[in-house]
């Protein structure tokens, strides 16, 4: 039984490895994961008809969609496909597990009941992941696929993702822990995908930084110089320091101090090390965000001092002049020039577009410089903290209402990146790049798929922007190395394999 979809060239090569091997498929966003899924999945049952598949994905909203595709393209009556969430009692859970052939679900809520022996994988004769660049260290995904590696009679794992990672040492965990035996990549310039794929223009649009704002960066940036400075002195930190190693430094030094080193020169570290994040924080939005975004979280971190070293760092007399000036421009009304610059975009075409910001703060006020022109809506996850946030029934409207052309501009945080059924659009708007090769990748692949499309990128000159934007470009191409040749050290390893098994046998 085959169902009425006509397979690309690619995706034929793709399940034709699938079924053969634990298969690890690297393909942008909108070419056909989830078919390719549904393929390998009907040729499981073809092979062994009396097992189950087990469909995971990262959150219930995509799980429900994998369902949904499943059900829209097999008979009624082919197979019994369930939705398996926390919401289901643990005991209808286990019921339904015996007489289910297709189970959709999260890995948290599978992981739980095999911790508590309510089901066995024994019969599964494929687990499928989605999303397989989560399936590092604690995650349930890699627990699942022990177990199911473990436990299966009829072992075959297929891990779908737009992107792995850049990092060599990352791609490599993720096929130990889904025992990958084959790599299938394709990128839109594949020559088999190539056909299939239309016209994408990309634009870079750069800003100037006014010199209002860089006035208030050089108050935080002295601010951000002398806790770095000291925490050298204090031999503390040892490399550049970013975002990254700021953050590492400062999980090392909780590690150290939870296990009882109370050292002075650690507790100091520790205090600089916070306000060095903060403000490094404060520079970032204040470069590539909206003065809205940064008004915000100076207000907030004067709110919230109640501690000596926060109280310290707020009657810093470069915080006080830094707040004092924002608050001026904030009362102005003077805004980043990227706001500008978005409305200039969307004047000029109105289109079918996605624009994608870090920030819940920015993309409120991106929303209400937008209004006016076009029907906007924001896109965001759930509420966390009494920040803004959308139900995931908030979330299925407004993507009913963007499919059916009532909204014609989303206002997406990264929630829009992965996995969820969003249409394709004409334009993807990134409000700043991102230094994640996964998540620029995911970005892309929302637009040029049935139709051309383009890219803008709006980058602040001399901020940030700038080096987050070729870092990502950087991390892209080396994956796509790292993945090349780990499947030539795979495709080798499985034909010195048989060689061996070939000498045996004669």
């Amino acid at each position: 039984m085959q169902p009425d979809i006509k397979l690309r060239e690619y995706q034929r090569a793709i399940i034709d490895s699938a079924v053969k091997r634990n298969c690890l498929v690297v393909l942008p966003t909108g070419m056909g994961k989830t078919i390719i899924a549904l393929f390998t999945a009907i040729n499981r049952f073809e092979k062994l008809p009396n097992s189950k598949i087990l469909f995971l994905a990262p959150t219930r909203p995509l799980a429900s969609q994998h369902l949904t595709t499943f059900k829209k393209n097999l008979p009624e009556l082919y197979a019994d496909m369930q939705l398996f969430t926390g919401k289901i009692n643990s005991k209808k859970r286990q019921e339904l597990w015996q007489t289910t052939d297709i189970i959709f679900s999260t890995p948290q809520c599978i992981a739980n009941d095999l911790r508590k022996n309510r089901i066995g994988l024994e019969d599964v004769s494929l687990l499928i992941e989605d999303e397989a660049h989560r399936c590092l260290k604690n995650y349930d995904y890699t627990y699942v696929a022990e177990k199911y590696i473990e436990q299966s009679r009829m072992p075959l794992i297929l891990g779908l993702t737009a992107s792995p990672g850049s990092d060599k040492e990352t791609i490599d965990n993720i096929c130990q822990n889904l025992r990958i035996e084959r790599v299938e990549i394709r990128s839109r310039y594949s020559e088999d995908v190539k056909p299939y794929m239309q016209k994408l223009e990309t634009e870079i649009i750069k800003v100037e930084l006014p010199e209002e704002f860089k006035i208030v960066r050089s108050y935080l940036q002295r601010i951000y110089t002398k806790k770095i400075e000291e925490m050298q002195k204090r031999k503390l930190l040892f490399s550049r320091a970013t975002k990254k190693t700021l953050l590492d430094l400062q999980f090392r030094m909780v590690k150290a101090i939870s296990s009882g080193n109370k050292h002075f020169n650690l507790l100091r570290g520790m205090v600089l090390c916070s306000q060095a994040i903060k403000i490094n924080h404060a520079i970032e939005l204040l470069e590539t965000q909206s003065i809205n975004s940064l008004h915000n979280y100076l207000k907030s971190l004067i709110e919230k001092a109640k501690t000596k070293s926060a109280i310290n760092l707020v009657n810093d007399k470069d915080f006080s002049s830094a707040y004092l000036a924002v608050s001026k421009l904030y009362n102005e009304n003077i805004e980043h020039p990227k706001l500008q610059k978005l409305k200039e975009i969307l004047k000029e075409k109105i289109k079918k577009t996605i624009i994608f910001s870090q920030y819940r703060d920015t993309i409120s006020r991106i929303k209400k410089e937008l209004e006016p022109l076009t029907n906007c809506e924001i896109f965001v996850g759930q509420q966390k903290k009494g920040a803004l946030g959308l139900s995931q029934k908030e979330q299925a409207l407004i993507i009913e209402k963007f499919n059916k052309g009532e909204i014609n501009c989303l206002i997406s945080t990264s929630i829009g990146e992965e996995g969820l059924d969003l249409p394709e659009v004409n334009l993807v708007i990134f409000y700043e790049p991102v230094p994640s090769a996964i998540r620029k990748i995911q970005r892309s692949g929302r637009t040029a798929r049935l139709k051309p499309g383009k890219i803008i990128t709006l980058i602040t000159k001399g901020t940030r922007d700038e080096s987050n934007y070729w870092a990502a470009y950087h991390k892209e191409k080396k994956m796509y190395r790292i993945l090349d040749d780990l499947r030539g050290n795979l495709d080798a390893a499985k034909k010195n394999q048989q060689l061996d098994l070939k000498r045996f046998i004669d």
